[in-house]
């Protein structure tokens, strides 16, 4: 008589798993999270802290006595420049993203992709360190192609969340690659917050500090890409008719056709949208509210976000346990309510006043992680099978400091009124929206008519 071998496990699918696969299982795993350690110094110390600030400096240093940009026979307020340039920088990615996602599940050539676009936004982001004495439209050509291959880098990495969990795993395995990130994030601002700090005892300008940290964060992203890449395996390609399409530009349209078929994930994408525009804005464009409207001083900001990375890493863990016990989608519309109450006390903090910027930015620390990991899971459920890469395009397309309604709504309405507190309280439409339009999806009827075994709790 013989026995069976002992359950060690599920796999992706939801099926048991011997010891052998079980562990080439959590070494991929690891491999998938530390690319989250990898790129998330962009998004902290390039996107959320340095970046925004000095463009916006050096642009009013070319700007004339109007504080006033001429570009392409248009004027344009130096303080917004910024915020354009990141919205700019989406509108290519709504071309660049979902083709991005059809060229990956038509060819099944993740690696090779993943590597290619996070090496080029690598490259990009440390050539910003000669991005100074007033280049600001170099900069911002550089940051384009940054953060347009930072998605598209991304767009690949996230599609490979559900071959590595299954439908009750997913909410963990998220919020760990979230915390990878944070502990990595905040691990690199801690030496670029020593080196700012330090700038005049090491002989250095503020400037050439911080040029220094946006060219460090290049290559640390280029250089642990490398590991990463190492441990991921491609997967065969799963959708036959992608594989036989011809062409990338085939495969998404036929993708746009199909997708009306599945109406319950388009809302989601829609409610998505929405409120993630309001995250990203928030997280993109705060050191410049902190600068400008606040009076706060670079190292108060950095020490600032420096704790929202080191809070983050314990929220993205406790939400993430949280979405196992009472489910994903009412820990998120939680979180949405916390961001609410961020944005109204935002509009309210007094210049100058660091003890109240902390606190705010403790809550922020504790929600952001969350609401973006568990989005990420969510969104995993609601994927037609083999579809993930190109799904999750169009999910990019508002992820991690890609948002761009949130930007040009906080440009333009700081262009009419000259007022950086009315721009920031104007983000306040996207969470409620946001809130309203996932508060009324059915999830769990959402994931069965993708096609997809709905997990325990939702």
């Amino acid at each position: 008589m013989t026995t069976a071998p002992p359950d060690t496990g599920t796999g992706p699918a939801g099926r048991p798993v011997d010891p052998a696969d079980e562990k080439a299982l959590k070494r991929e795993r690891f491999g998938w999270y530390s690319y989250d350690w990898a790129m998330s110094v962009f998004n902290t110390s390039v996107t959320t802290v340095f970046l925004g600030p000095y463009l916006t400096a050096i642009a009013r240093d070319a700007a004339g006595p109007d504080e006033r940009l001429s570009f392409l026979g248009l004027s344009v307020a130096a303080g917004s420049w910024f915020s354009y340039v990141l919205s700019f920088s989406v509108i290519v990615q709504v071309l660049v993203l979902p083709l991005t996602g059809a060229v990956a599940d038509r060819t099944g050539r993740k690696r090779e992709m993943l590597a290619g676009f996070a090496f080029l936004g690598a490259l990009a982001t440390t050539a910003l360190f000669f991005a100074g004495d007033g280049r600001w439209l170099m900069a911002a050509v550089l940051f384009v192609v940054a953060n347009v291959s930072f998605g598209a880098a991304t767009v690949v990495y996230y599609s490979w969340l559900p071959d590595l969990a299954g439908p009750d795993e997913r909410d963990k395995v998220s919020s760990r690659g979230w915390a990878f990130g944070y502990v990595g994030g905040a691990l690199l601002l801690a030496i670029h917050l020593g080196l700012v700090l330090s700038a005049e005892s090491l002989g250095l300008t503020t400037g050439e500090a911080v040029r220094i940290c946006l060219a460090t964060a290049g290559l640390w992203w280029g250089a642990f890409t490398v590991f990463t890449v190492s441990r991921l395996r491609n997967r065969p390609v799963r959708d036959a008719d992608a594989a036989r399409s011809g062409s990338s530009f085939r495969q998404l349209a036929r993708t746009f056709r199909e997708m009306r078929a599945f109406p319950l994930t388009l809302w989601f994408l829609g409610a998505y949208l929405l409120f993630n525009d309001g995250v990203q804005t928030v997280i993109s464009l705060s050191a410049t509210y902190a600068t400008e409207e606040l009076d706060l001083e670079q190292e108060v900001l950095t020490g600032a976000i420096l704790m929202v990375q080191v809070v983050a890493i314990f929220g993205a863990l406790g939400l993430g346990r949280l979405a196992g016990r009472y489910g994903a989608k009412r820990v998120v519309l939680g979180a949405l309510v916390a961001w609410i109450g961020v944005l109204l006390a935002a509009f309210s903090l007094q210049t100058g006043a660091v003890a109240q910027f902390y606190a705010l930015a403790a809550v922020i620390g504790l929600v952001q992680g969350g609401t973006q990991a568990l989005s990420r899971s969510l969104f995993s459920q609601l994927i037609p099978a083999g579809k993930e890469a190109e799904y999750y395009g169009f999910y990019e397309i508002s992820d991690r400091g890609t948002s761009w309604l949130g930007p040009l709504a906080f440009g333009l309405t700081y262009q009419l009124t000259g007022s950086y507190r009315l721009a920031i309280v104007s983000l306040v439409i996207f969470f409620v929206g946001g809130f309203i339009a996932l508060a009324a999806l059915p999830m769990r009827r959402a994931v069965v008519a993708a096609g997809n075994t709905p997990p325990e709790r939702l």
